[in-house]
Order: structure tokens, then C-alpha cells, then sequence
């Protein structure tokens, strides 16, 4: 039950916060309302070790160094993301790429949250420095792509790269190339971290 209403806020708080209301066609309906994806069940190999997330700051998991690497060029923004269970975040722009970095370090649930039947997300198995990890698409969101990284028993990291507001609209597949690359680089700050 608990992983039902963790999805059910996760998918919430990823419609509020990144999704533009769609218009409606000639019948009613919004545009791709009836684009209903589920993931198949997956199974994910053995994390190579814990990385608890617990005492981390999540505008800390990406160096200074890493954040230029990544065009990341204003200021980490540190605040409460309430869809994944009050999980610290750090949000970051690029003046460059006009993208967003959200990282959220999410304790209350383990990756297989985005596995279960009702997450109805398109979720493909990857790996981020050795860790098992899930590359996540929402239908109806193709503005935006995650990185679910299973870190620690009952924990992940989320990575989110989104569109935002570029004049021309970037294709999913590079922003989950960019959320890909920045998983890597996170994955590999907290590895420093011990």
C-alpha cells in the first residue's frame, strides 16, 4: 500500500511540477489520454555495495568541478520534494543547454517502486557506476526523462533532466542521455563521499 501511494505522489508531483496542461482534442480528451504504458516486470541485478543517502545534501552530491562539466552553471537550489516522501532535493539550471537537474535522495521506498504495475511508466534497466538502475519514461512527458538508481536497501536516487523551456524542444532520448550522465556523475560524488 505504501508503494501505491508513493507512486501515486511521485507521478503528482511530476505532472504539477513539469507538465503544461495538454489541449484537449475534438472529443474531449486530452491529447495522448489514451497512451497508457505499464513496465514489465524487470528484475535488477545486486547493488556492488550500500550508498546510504541518509545525512546526504543533496546540492553536495555534485562537486563544483562536476556541476561545470554538465553545464550546470547556476546555483544548486536545496528544498523538499513532498511526492517522493519529503525526500531532500537539489534542483540546478543551465544558462547554457537551457536544461534542469533535479536530484532527489529518496529513503521511504527502493527502486522497485518504478516496477510495480500501477507506476504505468516506460522503465528500461541500465546501470550507473556498477549500480542497477532503471532509465524512466512517463507517457505523455516526453519534455523530461529519469534515472531511478537503486543505492541502498529501501533507497535510490533519482536523477531528472527536462527540457527547460528551450526554444526548440529536445528529442527524450537526449535528455535521458542527460540524465544518464548526470546519474553517472552523481553515483560517482557519492562514491567519494565514502
Amino acid at each position: 500500500m505504501r508503494a501505491a501511494r508513493l507512486i501515486v505522489a511521485l507521478t503528482a508531483s511530476t505532472l504539477v511540477a513539469c507538465t503544461p496542461l495538454p489541449e484537449k482534442k475534438a472529443d474531449g480528451l486530452p491529447d495522448g489520454s489514451l497512451n497508457v504504458t505499464t513496465t514489465t516486470q524487470l528484475s535488477l541485478p545486486p547493488r556492488p555495495r550500500e550508498l546510504r543517502l541518509d545525512d546526504v545534501d543533496p546540492c553536495a552530491v555534485l562537486s563544483a568541478e562536476q556541476r561545470t562539466q554538465l553545464s550546470l552553471d547556476n546555483p544548486p537550489g536545496a528544498y523538499v520534494e513532498p511526492g517522493f516522501g519529503n525526500a531532500r532535493a537539489c534542483t540546478m539550471r543551465s544558462n547554457i543547454s537551457g536544461n534542469v537537474v533535479r536530484l532527489a535522495l529518496v529513503t521511504v521506498e527502493g527502486v522497485g517502486v518504478w516496477l510495480s504495475e500501477n507506476a504505468q511508466v516506460d522503465a528500461r534497466s541500465t546501470a550507473v557506476a556498477g549500480f542497477p538502475a532503471l532509465i524512466v519514461r512517463t507517457p505523455g512527458l516526453e519534455e523530461m526523462c529519469t534515472v531511478e538508481v537503486d543505492v541502498a536497501e529501501g533507497q535510490f536516487l533519482d536523477v531528472m533532466f527536462r527540457d527547460g523551456g528551450n526554444k526548440a524542444r529536445m528529442k527524450q532520448d537526449f535528455l535521458c542521455e542527460g540524465a544518464q550522465r548526470t546519474a553517472e556523475a552523481a553515483v560517482a560524488g557519492l562514491l567519494q563521499r565514502g
